[in-house]
């Protein structure tokens, strides 16, 4: 009987315990969860901070356009304040962040982007050939396959826009994903300066 008692007892201890079942769970899920949450965190603050970099230059841009434009910026040319009034609203929720600004005017939107415009060509072949005639737009008289002169134009002028914001992550991602210690953000526009004046047209060169 003692004997069939010890059995009985040792099989009731082969049953599964599953006290603390749920902590080592836990343990084992929550690295992944924790990290799941914070890179969810820090994407949401990146998408956050490049749609604030985009309307501040959506804006900005726009006011830019006009003659003498009122910008709460000090600067001594009308690029140093649009460049100013950028930064200083994207600041906001930017910190410690560096920017860099392309600002480049075209004759007209499809000029964006591209090579100078060619008037003439004579072996039909689309391309610039010596001796061909294009339009000089930032009249060097040389033909540059990038066009587009430095600065925000005059009127009617097209203003591209390219800003680049650099700051540092808010969170740890670098050592918890190998993820760049630093957002980079980007953000353009194009807007056609105001009809304050007549166009300057670009001259037309054959070289």
């Amino acid at each position: 009987m003692a004997l069939q008692n010890h059995i009985r007892s040792w099989a009731r201890s082969l049953k599964p315990d599953n006290r603390g079942v749920t902590a080592v769970e836990f343990a084992l899920v929550a690295p992944v969860l924790f990290t799941a949450i914070i890179g969810g965190l820090d994407l949401g603050y990146q998408a956050y901070a490049r749609s604030v970099l985009q309307g501040a230059l959506n804006d900005v841009a726009r006011k830019g356009s006009l003659e003498g434009p009122e910008l709460d910026c000090a600067g001594s040319s009308v690029e140093a304040k649009i460049r100013c009034a950028v930064e200083k609203r994207s600041d906001a929720v930017a910190r410690n962040a560096t920017y860099h600004f392309d600002i480049k005017s075209y004759y007209e939107f499809t000029g964006v982007g591209r090579g100078e415009k060619l008037i003439t060509d004579y072996n039909h072949n689309g391309q610039y050939d010596e001796g061909d005639c294009f339009q000089d737009l930032n009249e060097n008289r040389e033909f540059d396959s990038v066009a587009g002169r430095e600065g925000i134009g005059g009127a009617d002028d097209v203003v591209f826009y390219d800003v680049t914001l650099t700051m540092p992550r808010l969170l740890p991602m670098s050592s918890l994903l190998g993820w760049s210690s630093e957002y980079q953000i980007h953000a353009t526009t194009a807007v056609r300066n105001q009809p304050y004046s007549r166009q300057r047209v670009p001259p037309t060169v054959c070289v």
